[in-house]
């Protein structure tokens, strides 16, 4: 099947069900349980699960747009960590949950939309392990309107074992397609603005220094396009240097690229009123999480200093193969 041709109905499924008014009341409190149900209904959950195990087998570059779109659409739930986590569940042979799964990389960090899940598929060193949310006694991070959560307990329930990549390196990969759908959201609305807002008799978007500052914005968007897709290339079993790559990238334009929508937005980008807000704060939120760009440049850094190749030869074997 066309990316083309899941992606038309998965964002028609999000525009109707998951508008920026519901994205808002779920950070405000209200029960993201309707929504969820929207998205369960749609029979997109299982995208990544085998054909042998009932699902429809798709690679995870078949749904990266999908993943974007989720993205873009700042949808306040981790529906692209539980198609990971249901097709690992359905490989391992356990049951998937009915509700919202989060991937857990490590315990000590914030773990996006913790606070709206019910489930946590945890990384626990050699093996994977599934369960309650609960169990993890989920507590916000202080950070206004964030579903993000800080978890402390310990978990307990079936494991299964752990994927040839790391789990954090699936997640790297999800998070730099959540990334680069938001980035793109964000040049389309900044260069909307930049065309409709006048000043002194003409649009602001005449003058050159932002136009500059548009061009720069674009460069950035288009290297987390790529980026998020080279990841997703490699499938659920991504190579470490892969996901660095994709994670390095995003994570590193994420604050530029949030900086010029409010640079050019001015007051209104920052108004609860404004959609701008919800999609910059998320950038920030997918940037470090799992690992930031500092922390990926490390372990990137040192599997280069590894081989005796060439670094062309290095990126063309373990990067772009």
């Amino acid at each position: 099947m066309e990316s083309q041709e899941l992606l038309e109905p998965f964002v028609r499924m999000l525009e109707a069900a998951c508008p920026p008014a519901v994205v808002r009341a779920i950070e405000a409190g209200e029960s993201a349980a309707p929504l969820w149900q929207e998205i369960a209904q749609s029979g997109f959950l299982d995208a990544l699960v085998a054909e042998e195990h009932g699902g429809p087998g798709l690679a995870l570059a078949d749904i990266e747009p999908l993943i974007a779109a989720l993205g873009a659409h700042a949808v306040p739930l981790p529906v692209a960590e539980t198609m990971v986590a249901r097709a690992l569940l359905a490989q391992a042979g356990v049951a998937a949950p009915d509700g919202p799964i989060v991937l857990v990389t490590a315990v000590a960090q914030p773990v996006p939309c913790g606070l709206v899940a019910e489930h946590a598929l945890v990384a626990t060193g050699e093996a994977l392990m599934l369960c309650s949310i609960a169990e993890m006694s989920p507590a916000p991070t202080g950070v206004t309107h964030s579903l993000a959560a800080r978890l402390s307990g310990i978990p307990q329930g079936p494991t299964l074992p752990r994927p040839t990549a790391t789990l954090r390196a699936i997640a790297a990969v999800l998070r730099a397609c959540l990334i680069a759908g938001a980035a793109a959201r964000l040049c389309d609305l900044t260069t909307a603005y930049a065309a409709e807002r006048v000043q002194f008799g003409k649009p602001i978007g005449r003058q050159q220094s932002l136009q500059q500052m548009l061009a720069i914005m674009a460069e950035d968007m288009i290297a987390c396009r790529i980026a998020a897709q080279v990841g997703a290339a490699h499938g659920i079993d991504v190579p470490m240097p892969v996901a660095a790559t994709a994670k390095i990238t995003t994570s590193s334009a994420a604050p530029r690229i949030a900086a010029t929508a409010h640079a050019v937005h001015g007051a209104i980008g920052i108004s609860a009123e404004y959609d701008l807000q919800l999609l910059t704060r998320r950038l920030h939120g997918w940037r470090v999480a799992d690992g930031s760009e500092s922390y990926w440049a490390q372990l990137l850094g040192t599997a280069r200093l590894a081989g005796a190749e060439t670094s062309v030869d290095w990126l063309r074997h373990s990067v772009f193969a």
